[in-house]
């Protein structure tokens, strides 16, 4: 069956964008890892290893209130092309390190830099998931499919991006592996401002800041409901299941904390691969292209308290057994990947709803505001390593969680 011209465009313009999103998401990943290990092995504490990530997501949280404005006054592909564009400059300067400074003037440059790849991030992130609403089929349930796809093989490329990372470190070493992502990151972001479809809107002058903050009730409650959802999830992935397994895994010893890292590294990446699957696979789990919105609604509430009982029943698990063991390593295993299945898809039903609320006119301000929230879930969970891991804790609790 041939699509209409209008409809080519679209998935043209569609795949352009994911195919830009999974290159960034790749570097991403794999530039978290380089950064974790690398600046490990040059002696940083598990303190100083989480304030070079708190910028990261402080810049989130600024970006996204802008950038769904800036989206909308000059347009989806300028933020898309810049956000890729920051990405190049943030690996380029992380090459200029110097190894004789001091671990406070590391810190403070690294932090500065990471900050730099927050803001990229998020532009990219909200480019592609607004482009999304604009680009999507009406009927059949397209946008749902749509958006699952994107955001399903986005956390897997992530995840694979863990891997790339270690890989890359083990094999060439930090410099030539970030060099080398920032040359592959531009030649695709070449090939992307020349290959890119029409079907994006160019932004309206008229466009005035206020407009970020929603009037919708929709969309202020998902906001809302999307800061809780991912503030629990990372409760236990950006620190208390890292600092678990790490003290499962390690003898203290050099050795020991290097094998033990590349295993947490490897289950983070794992995790999110599977995860990114099952997000994917949501509209088809759901049946979602025979319910209306409603029944969706109906849905996203039903499986947020199924939700509930899998971290309920972990918490209550650690609570009675407090000591590691092969038992309760092998439960919360199990237990996290229960809980990854059921929580890949209440994100990727509240990424359809709040596509769903907003029109195409304020998609771009609409979806900043919404992932500022989970980006305040992000800022949040990360703070709390650097306050309180002052005794030796594990600097992987630093892996980033999917989205």
């Amino acid at each position: 069956m041939t699509r209409p011209p209008e409809q080519t465009a679209g998935f043209a313009a569609y795949i352009t964008v994911t195919a830009a999103y999974w290159a960034f998401m790749l570097t991403d990943g794999a530039l978290r890892m380089l950064v974790l290990l690398h600046f490990h092995t040059l002696g940083f504490s598990p303190v100083q290893l989480a304030y070079l990530f708190v910028l990261y997501e402080i810049a989130g949280v600024v970006t996204n209130l802008s950038a769904g404005w800036i989206a909308a006054r000059f347009g989806l592909t300028s933020t898309l092309y810049v956000g890729l564009s920051l990405q190049v400059v943030a690996l380029l300067a992380l090459t200029q390190l110097d190894p004789t400074w001091s671990i406070t003037a590391s810190v403070v440059f690294v932090m500065l830099v990471q900050g730099l790849s927050g803001v990229a991030k998020d532009l990219a992130k909200m480019s592609s998931k607004s482009a999304v609403k604009i680009l999507a089929p009406t009927t059949g349930g397209g946008l749902f499919r749509w958006v699952a796809l994107l955001t399903g093989s986005k956390n897997a490329v992530k995840g694979s991006g863990f891997l790339l990372g270690a890989v890359l470190l083990a094999v060439f070493g930090f410099v030539p592996s970030v060099l080398t992502m920032a040359a592959v990151l531009f030649i695709i972001l070449i090939g992307v401002v020349i290959g890119m479809p029409a079907g994006l809107p160019v932004g309206r002058k008229d466009t005035k800041f206020a407009e970020v903050f929603s009037k919708n009730r929709n969309i202020n409650w998902l906001s809302a409901a999307r800061l809780f959802l991912f503030g629990a999830r990372d409760v236990w992935f950006v620190v208390g299941i890292p600092i678990y397994f790490y003290a499962v895994l390690s003898d203290g010893s050099t050795e020991g904390n290097r094998t033990a890292f590349f295993m947490i590294g490897t289950f983070m990446a794992v995790w999110t691969i599977l995860y990114g699957i099952v997000q994917g696979a949501t509209p088809r789990i759901l049946k979602a292209a025979s319910r209306t919105e409603e029944e969706i609604l109906v849905l996203a509430k039903r499986w947020v308290g199924l939700l509930v009982i899998v971290p309920a029943f972990l918490a209550g698990l650690v609570w009675l057994v407090p000591e590691p063991s092969h038992v309760l390593t092998a439960t919360v295993v199990l237990g996290l990947l229960a809980f990854g299945a059921i929580f890949a898809v209440n994100s990727a039903l509240h990424s359809f709803l709040i596509l769903s609320f907003t029109d195409a006119k304020r998609v771009t301000m609409d979806v900043g505001f919404y992932y500022m929230a989970m980006r305040q879930a992000d800022w949040s969970a990360r703070s709390y390593p650097a306050s309180h891991i002052r005794s030796g804790g594990c600097p992987c609790a630093l892996a980033p969680p999917p989205r």
